[in-house]
């Protein structure tokens, strides 16, 4: 009689062993899957025109909506975490994108969501890539809408920046002051559960803007405030085109920006709203 090779190993073994190849299995498929086309995307050569760039965007983006249907057999995160990084790969890829621009970012922000709506530090990454560069607020705002559903106060801890990113794209980028001034009182109210100081600062911002959007839903005073994050986010990701932009809208809302020699920047409100 042949004896299975699992036979042979005690039931726990026999079971660690096939998670082992199933999760092996998965992260060959998803090379076989991503790796070749991000190679060309991210080859950048001159003598690539932008036709044949934008043939492999397309390739691309039949590649992620594959990745929505994966079965990956309870590795979400791994496969989440995979597409983050190929996001970061397609992201930082400057001349390229130069060329055939960020269309695609929604689309891997869709599939790591999708596959895991906790992965918090994607949701930074998401509001910048597909609202500012990509120039598609709309599918950022319903991304995170989409996620927040997963969400809860302490669960990931800091879930309230989603709320205030969420709020940032509606004011300033949808220009829908009441739903920006719901998604700000939502940040606020998450960031109220939390005794930290970096907490409490953005539970008192939060409240101040959306008291603000509550009297007046074009307010001057607000936007200028979320351009601030905006500028803070981008300075924390050495970000300088966003972080330009938000310098721009603020001084173009009447208020000021100053940095210091040593890098510290500060932000004055516009005098009137």
């Amino acid at each position: 009689m042949v004896i299975s090779t699992f036979a042979r190993f005690p039931k726990p073994l026999n079971q660690s062993l096939s998670l082992c190849l199933i999760a092996l299995l998965s992260i060959i498929t998803l090379r076989w899957l991503q790796l070749p086309q991000l190679n060309q995307l991210k080859r950048g050569s001159q003598d690539t025109s932008t036709a044949q760039l934008q043939q492999e965007i397309e390739a691309e983006k039949v590649r992620l909506n594959l990745l929505q249907k994966f079965p990956t057999f309870g590795f979400n995160n791994l496969l989440a975490d995979w597409v983050f990084l190929n996001f970061l790969q397609y992201f930082g890829d400057d001349e390229v994108r130069a060329k055939t621009g960020y269309q695609l970012s929604p689309d891997y922000f869709e599939v790591i969501i999708d596959r895991d709506p906790k992965f918090l530090q994607a949701y930074f990454f998401l509001s910048g890539s597909t609202s500012i560069y990509a120039g598609i607020p709309q599918r950022s705002v319903a991304l995170m809408e989409k996620g927040l559903q997963f969400l809860k106060p302490k669960a990931p801890p800091q879930s309230y920046y989603v709320w205030r990113y969420k709020g940032i794209d509606e004011l300033l980028f949808l220009g829908d002051g009441k739903a920006a001034q719901h998604s700000f009182e939502m940040a606020a109210e998450w960031a109220s559960y939390y005794n930290d100081a970096e907490s409490k600062s953005v539970a008192a911002i939060s409240r101040r803007t959306a008291q603000f959007l509550e009297r007046k839903p074009d307010s001057r005073i607000a936007q200028a405030n979320a351009w601030s994050m905006v500028l803070s986010n981008a300075i924390k990701s050495n970000d300088k085109g966003s972080a330009q932009l938000a310098i721009n809208r603020i001084e173009a809302l009447g208020g000021q920006v100053s940095i210091s020699e040593e890098g510290a920047v500060r932000v004055f409100l516009p005098k009137e709203d």
